[in-house]
């Protein structure tokens, strides 16, 4: 087993469930009086009883696009920049501020690894008294102080080399010689291809931690072949770290200071274990205490505990985005559209819309996985269908399991050529 950076990772699930939903009611409370987007978001919400998954599933969803409108709302009436979700405000208890696109703007608290960084840098095998070359950006969005308040936190020195300049990010690993690398895995390769071509070696790259885009099993090998063992987290600039790779590489593993769970998209029902769904995160950083944030990034809870030993939920990592709103015949179809039809017939278990045809011949199908073949449910679906989205669309009925695991609620099948 590889060692835990801390006890938190080696607790039992019955310890770690009792401490947060301990922390829940406390968070909840301390955001509704703390932070007065959530003070509207959950008004009447008593924070005492809000003491399990259940309860927690029955507050609502604010997703980043909410947040986003939240904030630019407040911002264009001479209001907090915020949008009223940080319980800070600068001076003492803020030291940074951070924009990302949107534009939506973060607060950095002073809390020692305020993003939880540390964690995940450390499963990638990083360890006290190392220097780190650091190539996230420092300018604008949190990732650059991120890792290097998480590296930090672990003990080892910090190389802030930022984006671009190749030739010199060259330069610097020569010299310095750092323990490995954190960035995405592309600037990495384009700076160890760079070093190829430049004849230069980098003798002490071997180990890194990469976020920021995807790290398929491809790209992978091809630092395991050039010497780099890399592996990846999951962060936002919300949320800090969510989930972060072991050494097993089977799946990610969640952070300590989140309560993960995954919804149907466009809703916020927890899916069952296993199944696809958009990725929904309450954080207990009290400075930024987000409750149910939707992340709008589609996972799936992995089934047993990770073989490092380390015994929190694992998930499978990015899946895609849960977002799937488009447009038919001139009008938007959102997921919750799909949602609020499906709830209004008990013999539905599973739905998904399908959208076929050619440019400006769109055809919409409402799949269903129901039991049997009920009498007259495809023609009253039908009649709901066109209530809820104004459009007309054909029901085909499945029987359970037939729909694909993949949190898809609505496919655009159509074609543009």
């Amino acid at each position: 087993m590889t060692p835990a950076y801390d006890a938190l990772e080696i607790r039992s699930q019955a310890e770690r469930d009792a401490a947060h939903m301990s922390a829940l009611p406390r968070q909840v409370a301390h955001a509704q009086q703390h932070s007065p987007a959530f003070t509207s978001i959950l008004q009447g919400v008593d924070a005492a009883s809000i003491t399990d998954r259940a309860a927690l599933a029955r507050l609502p969803v604010t997703r980043k696009s909410e947040l986003q409108a939240l904030q630019q709302a407040a911002r264009q009436q001479g209001g907090n920049v915020f949008g009223g979700f940080s319980a800070i405000g600068f001076g003492s208890a803020m030291t940074r501020v951070f924009a990302s696109p949107g534009p939506i703007y973060e607060p950095e608290g002073t809390a020692r690894d305020y993003w939880r960084m540390a964690r995940a840098i450390y499963a990638a095998g990083f360890r006290p008294g190392e220097l780190i070359h650091n190539s996230f950006s420092y300018h604008f969005v949190p990732a650059g102080s991120m890792m290097e308040t998480g590296a930090h936190a672990l003990g080892c020195t910090v190389f802030p080399g930022g984006t671009g300049q190749t030739e010199q990010q060259v330069q610097a690993m020569a010299e310095l010689q750092p323990a490995g690398y954190i960035g995405t895995p592309s600037f990495l390769k384009i700076i160890l291809e760079k070093a190829l071509e430049m004849g230069v070696a980098l003798p002490t790259v071997r180990k890194a931690m990469f976020g920021g885009e995807a790290f398929p099993p491809s790209l992978r090998d091809w630092f395991t072949a050039h010497g780099v063992d890399g592996y990846q987290c999951y962060a936002t600039a919300d949320l800090g770290l969510i989930a972060y790779e072991t050494r097993a590489r089977e799946g990610l593993v969640l952070d300590e200071q989140v309560i993960v769970e995954i919804v149907r998209p466009g809703t916020g029902d927890p899916v069952p274990e296993g199944e696809v769904g958009e990725l929904v995160v309450t954080s207990l950083n009290p400075d930024y205490p987000l409750i149910r944030f939707g992340t709008g990034d589609l996972s799936a809870v992995l089934a047993g505990q990770c073989p490092t030993g380390r015994t929190n939920t694992r998930i499978k990592g990015w899946m895609g985005r849960a977002d799937q709103t488009t447009k038919v015949r001139g009008m938007f179809v959102h997921p919750k559209q799909v949602d609020e039809v499906a709830k209004r017939f008990p013999e539905v278990h599973k739905a998904r819309l399908v959208v076929s045809g050619e440019m400006a011949n769109d055809q919409m199908t409402l799949m269903l996985e129901v039991a049997g073949q009920p009498e007259g449910l495809a023609q009253r679906v039908a009649d709901a269908v066109r209530e809820v989205t104004k459009l007309r669309g054909d029901v085909q009925l499945l029987p359970p399991g037939s729909l694909p695991n993949d949190g898809k609620v609505i496919e655009d099948a159509r074609s543009y050529r």
